[in-house]
């Protein structure tokens, strides 16, 4: 199948890394802790930290690691329970269980955020910690869940991996929570292929971290500012081998400085093809949230009037057939955001209303260097595919649709 041009294309690796890295080979020094100096590693947590106005980061091997080392520097005990919303990827209930935690899942809306009625409720059950992933950079109410939980002792973890470079009444999502994690996988905002980074603002819960993360003897030394707590927390946590390498931190750290940029790129390539497809009477992008702006590499929709799954299925295969790959969340067999595939977690109490919006929620690549051209064939392929479903399923009800209102 020939995909639409820059369809499938990860975010651009600028010159600049070319010079680090081959400075990098050339020394040798690929481990973060061999060197005597400033390594690429702490460099790319000092930056991150100044991007996000935080005073501690911590770089690791993925944005799994960093949720995964989170739960466990906050100090929860085995069994604790964390509650995740019912849509998210399986890497987030996979970090609650290696943290020795169950995770308890809330239903989404139809505007993939979290239920809020729901979450109250079920904060209220014994909820230890709480883990919001801005799924796809979807920002749910932050200010209800903070303070939600601030009245109940509940910590907050922001799982940003999609939200880098997103703001919620204007604090920058990942700052919001106790911690932060984003990831550097290839189709975030900043590819370094694999890689992720913690950010917090508590002494604590960074010393924990960079120990567990494995700064074992006297590494710890290499991160500034705390030693006092490293000391403290020193031989009385586990070591987990989550470090990030030279190399990685020498691809991701020349491109902090393109982040603004491409969220530029990003909501406008969003909102350009939003506007196309909302005009279509079967397809719905949800609106963000009043205090919400959104940092996306990638559109989501909802097909409306769709009854059938196969007409579902339908669309997606004739949207392919036109160069436009299409994820629909519920119907991609093993989709590893469909909870219903977690097998590995307890069983969850009622989860029909998020299983009803992932069988017709829609999931679209826009990478940030489209270009207008490419941005109407792949808006084109969309309307176009769902107008030949519609008019092939019901072609009475068609004659009297959008094209002749």
């Amino acid at each position: 199948m020939n995909y639409l041009p820059g369809f499938y294309t990860a975010e651009s690796i600028p010159e600049a890394v070319k010079y680090e890295v081959l400075e990098l080979l050339e020394s040798g020094e690929l481990f973060r802790y061999s060197s005597e100096s400033e390594s690429s590693v702490s460099r790319l947590e000092m930056e991150f930290a100044e991007l996000m106005d935080m005073p501690f980061a911590l770089a690791v091997s993925s944005c799994s690691s960093a949720l995964f080392l989170s739960l466990k520097a906050i100090g929860l005990e085995p069994g604790s329970k964390v509650m995740i919303p019912a849509f998210t990827f399986s890497a987030v209930p996979s970090a609650v269980v290696h943290a020795g935690c169950v995770p308890v899942l809330v239903n989404v809306a139809d505007n993939y955020r979290i239920e809020m009625e729901e979450f109250e409720q079920k904060l209220s059950e014994g909820i230890d910690a709480v883990i919001v992933s801005h799924m796809r950079g979807h920002i749910s109410d932050m200010d209800a869940i903070v303070d939600l939980c601030e009245e109940r002792g509940v910590p907050i973890i922001e799982d940003a991996a999609h939200a880098l470079g997103a703001t919620w009444s204007g604090r920058k999502i990942g700052t919001i929570g106790q911690v932060g994690c984003f990831s550097f996988q290839s189709y975030k905002l900043i590819n370094a292929g694999e890689g992720g980074i913690l950010v917090t603002r508590d002494v604590d819960i960074i010393a924990r971290a960079v120990l567990m993360s494995g700064a074992y003897e006297h590494n710890w030394k290499k991160h500034p500012k705390i030693n006092h707590r490293f000391t403290f927390w020193q031989n009385k946590l586990p070591l987990f081998n989550m470090r990030m390498s030279n190399l990685t931190a020498a691809v991701a750290g020349p491109q902090i400085r393109e982040v603004s940029q491409r969220v530029k790129a990003g909501q406008a390539n969003y909102d350009y093809v939003a506007k196309i497809l909302n005009a279509s009477d079967w397809l719905h992008v949800p609106s963000p949230l009043e205090k919400e702006v959104r940092a996306p590499d990638s559109i989501q929709f909802n097909l409306c009037g769709f009854d059938s799954d196969e007409d579902a299925k339908e669309f997606q295969r004739r949207a392919g057939g036109k160069g436009a790959e299409v994820q629909i969340f519920g119907l991609s067999e093993d989709n590893a955001r469909a909870f219903w595939n977690w097998k590995f977690i307890h069983p969850q109490n009622d989860l029909s209303p998020t299983r009803n919006v992932l069988v017709r929620a829609c999931d679209v690549r826009l990478p940030v260097n489209l270009s207008k051209k490419d941005l109407d064939l792949i808006a084109s392929a969309l309307v176009e595919s769902v107008r030949e479903v519609k008019e092939m399923s019901c072609p009475v009800d068609y004659a009297y649709g959008p094209e002749a209102q």
